[in-house]
Order: C-alpha cells, then sequence, then structure tokens
C-alpha cells in the first residue's frame, strides 16, 4: 500500500465518482479503478460498492476511509512543518475578496503581511461576483456565507454579525417591527440572495427563516446600506458594512432582541495550491488575525 492509493481511495470516497476523482487527481478513471480494486485486494475486504450511477461506501470502507483522512492529514502537516524550514513565502500571491469586505477588513492585513513577508507580491481583486478561482487563476479567495459544493479547501476564519437597521426617518414614517414576523408588512432591501429563502432570526434559540419582500437587490452591501439610510426600508447587513451609520445616526438598529445567525467568512484556494508555502503562509495569517471571531 502506497500512500497514493489513500490519496485515490479518499478522492473516490469524497466524489462518490472514479470519474469526478480522476478529473480531481488528473488521472485516468481507469487507473483510478484498478488502484481502488489492488486496494481491496491488499486489505483482503470490499471498501466500495460500484454501480452505474455512483459509488457507495461499505461499512468498512467508511472506517478506513476516515483513518485514511487522518493519516494524510498527519503527513501533509508534517510536510509544511519541514517546508517551513527550508523555504520562506515568495513570488506572487493573487487574492479575490469581496468589495466592502475587503476594503474594511482585508487591506491592513494585507500590508501587514507584506511588511513581514518582503519577497511576496500581492494581486489583490475587490468585487462581490463569485470568481472562478482555479480558471482565473486566483490562489485565495475569501468568501463570506454558505459555500457551494465544490473540491476546493475552505477554511473557515470567522463569523460576522448580521444586524437588521433603519433610518431614523423611517422610524418616524412607520412602526416598526416588533417580532420577525413582523417584517411581511414592511419594504425589505435585499443583500444579495437575501430573499430567495427569507431573512433567519434566533427565536426561542433555533433559527427560522421570515419571508421578506422589498423594492431593492443588489449584490453589494454598500448600495443596501444608501438605500437604507434614505429610508427606502429596512435592511439586515454584516455589521462592518452599517457600523460606520450606527454610530453617526444615519440608521438604527431593530429588532433588537431577535439575533440573526452570524455569516461565516471562509478562506478558499484549490487543492493544487494546498502545499504552496505563501499560500499556506496567507492562510495562516488570516488564522492568526481573524480567530474565528465576530467581526463589526
Amino acid at each position: 500500500m502506497q500512500l497514493e492509493d489513500l490519496q485515490i481511495y479518499v478522492a473516490a470516497v469524497d466524489e462518490r465518482s472514479f470519474t469526478a476523482a480522476a478529473l480531481r487527481l488528473q488521472l485516468s478513471k481507469q487507473f483510478i479503478s484498478r488502484r481502488v480494486m489492488g486496494l481491496e485486494s491488499d486489505l483482503g475486504v470490499r471498501l466500495l460498492v460500484r454501480n452505474t450511477r455512483k459509488l457507495a461506501v461499505t461499512d468498512l470502507g467508511q472506517e478506513f476511509y476516515e483513518r485514511a483522512k487522518r493519516i494524510l492529514a498527519e503527513v501533509a502537516d508534517a510536510e509544511q512543518a519541514m517546508s517551513s524550514q527550508r523555504s520562506n513565502p515568495r513570488g506572487l500571491l493573487r487574492v479575490s475578496a469581496p468589495m466592502s469586505f475587503g476594503a474594511t477588513h482585508l487591506s491592513p492585513l494585507v500590508a501587514d503581511f507584506m511588511r513581514t513577508n518582503p519577497d511576496v507580491r500581492v494581486d489583490v481583486e475587490l468585487s462581490d461576483r463569485v470568481v472562478d478561482i482555479i480558471g482565473e487563476s486566483f490562489d485565495v479567495a475569501l468568501r463570506i456565507g454558505t459555500l457551494a459544493d465544490s473540491t476546493l479547501i475552505a477554511q473557515k476564519l470567522a463569523e460576522i454579525r448580521m444586524i437588521a437597521c433603519c433610518s431614523p426617518d423611517y422610524a418616524s414614517r412607520r412602526r416598526l417591527p416588533v417580532t420577525p414576523a413582523d417584517l411581511a408588512r414592511h419594504p425589505c432591501l435585499l443583500y444579495g440572495q437575501e430573499g430567495r429563502t427569507g431573512w433567519e432570526f434566533l427565536v426561542d434559540g433555533t433559527s427560522r427563516a421570515f419571508e421578506v419582500r422589498g423594492p431593492l437587490r443588489a449584490n453589494n452591501g454598500e448600495v443596501i446600506r444608501e438605500a437604507a439610510v434614505a429610508g427606502l426600508g429596512i435592511a439586515l447587513l454584516p455589521e462592518f458594512i452599517v457600523a460606520s451609520a450606527l454610530k453617526s445616526g444615519a440608521l438604527l438598529e431593530v429588532l433588537n432582541d431577535f439575533d440573526s445567525p452570524p455569516l461565516a467568512l471562509y478562506a478558499v484556494y484549490p487543492q493544487h495550491r494546498e502545499s504552496a508555502v505563501t499560500v499556506r503562509a496567507f492562510a495562516h495569517f488570516l488564522r492568526q488575525r481573524f480567530n474565528r471571531a465576530l467581526l463589526g
């Protein structure tokens, strides 16, 4: 049994398909199938059940999968520890991040990272579109919210508080909501995909989605914030977008007795970049700085 056998087996289980595993590892489907069969022969047990649609994992196969993942993780940790002793971060690092978050939170960290790693050149693109990390040759992307299923590696960095708010002018003209259910009677300003599944609030310790409708939807939080400041309705936005407006009094927090579940902030990067010294150093730097704190 070789380490490559474990990598192939883990990929096959993750993808539930020899074809998808082959694409992920850039190997042939026949090679993947042959190595898994050889692994089963060496172990003397059936790990996977093949059918025409996808692979199923046996009980022993699941146990072996968990053990294989731990072994691969330990090997990766050992390689990282050794490579950090013989190599310093250097070269070009391409980073993608959301516009508002990048300007408020990432900008000073990039400067700090470059000061401590003078051999690194950084190319930052701030955009609210979801970039194709591999196709557009990004090394790392910061993403906020629920991640789509993919073969990318994601590391959770922090949580971001969400705040429901409106302008004093809007508050003077309308009876403000007392519970999240009252939002159905208010124009709501919808950020990103918000509104398709509703706004979530914790009610008696349980997260519930409440239907919301409104005159504006935008994938940029600053657009929604300015509409809220103009009195067009109620917004639910990350705290870092509305903090200054709340401090100045341009916005007021509503539904103070009901928390909205925080959004998660992730660093996302391709699997083939996981072993790159500069990518590892930047991801580690971000983890240390954010440390899964609740960001405002």
